[in-house]
């Protein structure tokens, strides 16, 4: 078994704490990534797992045993980095198979272990090449190769695909999403970019500042962010947010411009709060003047080739609406923006935390045809 256990972890550099009292279980077999900005203890976490970099206080346990006290090749864990990390003068079939020849393991078996751990990631005609004669996705592979032929109870994925073009990263995510599939390992996955951990995830962990700001499902975190930070983090374009203030009696939320937001199912919340309301651009739709929630001027219209992306703005709040529609208007025309009441979002303005409702995203409310015939 190799589920990861870690509890209340801080690390400090000096006087400086980078990581506190961070809780997190793993189960075995489970895709996570790691999602955050640069800056915000992911890549951190990930090698104190690994065993790069010592724990402050705290435990981390992988299959049941503590391991703050045992050196990295004692862990079973098995890590690919951002920069390949490869061997330059040695060829592909003696960086796969390095780890087994200074574990003593013989050249036959070696030689055959590094043909099938080559062929399972598609460098079975590669293997007398060197570094500098791959591209860099062949070299991405090639440190996969080498973490698989370890057979490692956890992979260790930091930032692997930064380096790469866009086309490429995602026929590595791809590759690397099945070669999970196969080995069945642990894997925890460090990533800046959104679109990786979606795609990747089990379930995702959203860092902020060196702390676990959410963690679940993709689905779960785009559908119920827990706080503005998630709110903006998760989802391309992020979400608008719109300052307001509640009003118990007519059960709504008032815009700085007296337009009334209604919340369904917002009984009990207490009058006056000042709060957010959030909505993703994709919720929203795009009116005639007056038969919308509200009126925006239109800033500026992006071209995304099956979409546009309208920006918008509302009483000197930016507001983003995705729309597939081709409207012929022009920056400062004035628009109508709808959305329906449960495509909602409500934070509390002064910490940031989701308010419930009762009346959240489901996944009928995101159907892009329920959508069109909602105000």
């Amino acid at each position: 078994m190799a589920e990861i256990n870690i509890r209340a972890v801080t690390k400090t550099f000096g006087k400086t704490t980078i990581m506190e009292g961070v809780t997190l279980d793993i189960r075995n077999g489970e895709f996570v990534v790691i999602l955050g900005p640069s800056g915000c203890g992911k890549s951190t976490l990930l090698r104190l797992i690994a065993g790069l970099e010592e724990i402050t206080a705290g435990e981390i346990a992988i299959g049941g045993e503590v391991v703050n006290r045992l050196e990295p090749r004692e862990r079973g864990c098995a890590m690919v980095f951002q920069n390949y990390a490869l061997y330059p003068h040695m060829t592909v079939a003696e960086n796969i198979g390095y780890a087994l020849k200074v574990a003593g393991v013989p050249r036959a078996e070696r030689t055959a272990r590094v043909a099938e751990t080559a062929k399972s990631v598609g460098l079975g005609d590669l293997l007398d090449r060197k570094p500098g004669q791959l591209s860099g996705g062949q070299r991405q592979r090639v440190a996969m190769a080498r973490a698989i032929i370890r057979s490692p109870r956890v992979f260790l994925f930091d930032e692997p695909l930064s380096n790469l073009d866009a086309k490429l990263r995602v026929q590595m995510r791809h590759e690397i999403r099945r070669i999970h599939n196969q080995i069945k390992a642990t894997s925890v996955f460090v990533t800046h970019d959104q679109h990786e951990g979606m795609t990747l995830a089990d379930r995702l962990v959203v860092m902020n500042r060196g702390s676990i700001e959410q963690v679940g499902t993709p689905s779960e975190i785009y559908d119920r962010p827990a706080s503005t930070y998630v709110a903006g983090f998760i989802g391309s374009p992020a979400m608008n947010l719109l300052p307001g203030q509640l009003v118990a009696a007519r059960r709504g939320v008032m815009l700085e411009d007296g337009t009334l937001l209604p919340l369904p199912g917002g009984e009990g919340l207490r009058d006056g709060l000042m709060v957010q309301v959030g909505i993703r651009p994709e919720h929203a739709r795009m009116v005639s003047p007056g038969r919308g929630r509200f009126d925006a001027r239109i800033d500026m219209i992006e071209e995304l080739g099956a979409a546009r992306l309208c920006n918008l703005v509302f009483e000197d709040i930016p507001f983003s609406l995705l729309t597939d529609a081709r409207p012929a208007l022009a920056p400062g025309a004035v628009v109508g923006v709808g959305f329906g009441p449960g495509q909602t979002h409500l934070f509390d303005a002064g910490t940031g935390a989701r308010i419930e409702t009762g009346a959240g995203v489901s996944q009928t409310d995101r159907n892009p045809a329920r959508l069109r015939g909602a105000v």
